[in-house]
């Protein structure tokens, strides 16, 4: 059988009554609409979408999207009947109605697609002889062959072991849950008591960095199984923690430096639910030569203080 690899497909709700969720399928074609079959279902009472408004059809290793509705679907703001998407698309399903950016990543996984078995053609029937016909001779008896001698048994080669691959960790569920978040870069703060967070470029993002190597939404934090973890939104793989990139999503802990994008911003987890901007120590200054006794007693420096002490009172 063909096999295929998986595709991961994020929607992103940026407008519209399902906004702030953000949905993931594998599936080679979701529906979207009212109809309570659809994959991505909006209210019934939401008149201007279709019961079924548009699909997103998967063909060999990119999705396009299919308009079935009366009132249209739009592509980066240009109405289409189908286009091929690409990583950060916005969709909008009628004017002025609701928006999804589309991500897509595909995996190492894969899946077998469905192949027909082949037909077995039956043999006719044999033909009965004419009637008055004189009968078929009997078929001579076939002399048994004599089997031939056992042959000496093999030698059995000893089995080869590879290596197994690490298993893949399972991808978590991102659920709204209540979980206390702060997040300092430069001058902001931003304080949240519930989950999951975008981070990105856009104005809509819940945490607004903007940046030129970020993506309009570029991460998500969100809180599971009583860890803090960092999702990639780019659909590019650019968020590393310490040297390692981390794929798709990964757990958060104490210390761990984050940087968003190569070139990019930086935040350190500080732990219990506080984020903070990294940045690299300043290079050691030339040492300056001492001032002569006759120089001002040195001052003396009050203490500096953390951002977050002001959360720790």
């Amino acid at each position: 059988m063909k096999e295929l690899p998986v595709i991961v497909v994020q929607l992103v709700h940026i407008q519209g009554p399902l906004m702030g969720q953000i949905q993931e399928f594998t599936e080679p074609q979701i529906t979207i609409g009212r109809h309570p079959s659809c994959s991505v279902q909006f209210p019934t009472d939401l008149a201007t979408i279709s019961r079924t408004h548009a699909e997103l059809v998967r063909e060999g290793n990119r999705y396009k999207v299919v308009d079935r509705s009366t009132n249209g679907t739009f592509v980066n703001g240009k109405r289409v009947s189908e286009a091929f998407l690409k990583d950060g698309d916005v969709i909008m399903f009628t004017e002025g109605g609701p928006k999804m950016s589309f991500l897509a990543q595909i995996t190492d996984e894969v899946q077998a697609a469905p192949v027909s078995a082949p037909q077995v053609q039956e043999m006719p029937p044999a033909p009965r002889p004419a009637q008055g016909a004189p009968p078929a001779p009997p078929e001579r008896p076939v002399p048994p062959v004599e089997a031939a001698p056992p042959a000496a048994p093999r030698e059995r080669a000893a089995p080869v072991h590879e290596p197994s691959k690490p298993a893949e960790q399972p991808r978590q569920s991102v659920q709204k849950v209540q979980a206390p978040l702060i997040v300092q870069f430069g001058p902001t703060i931003r304080t949240y008591k519930e989950l999951p967070i975008v981070i990105g470029k856009k104005a809509d993002s819940d945490f607004v960095l903007d940046h030129p190597a970020l993506s309009d939404h570029h991460a998500q934090i969100f809180f599971s199984q009583n860890m803090y973890w960092i999702k990639d939104l780019s659909g590019r793989s650019l968020i590393t923690i310490g040297s390692s990139r981390i794929g798709f999503e990964a757990p958060l802990k104490a210390q761990d430096v984050i940087s968003l994008a190569p070139g990019g911003p930086a935040l350190r987890f500080l732990g219990e639910g506080r984020l903070a901007e990294y940045e690299d120590a300043p290079a050691e200054e030339s040492p300056v030569p001492a001032k002569s006794a006759r120089s001002e007693p040195a001052r003396k420096e009050k203490p500096s203080k953390s951002i977050f002490d002001i959360f720790k009172k």
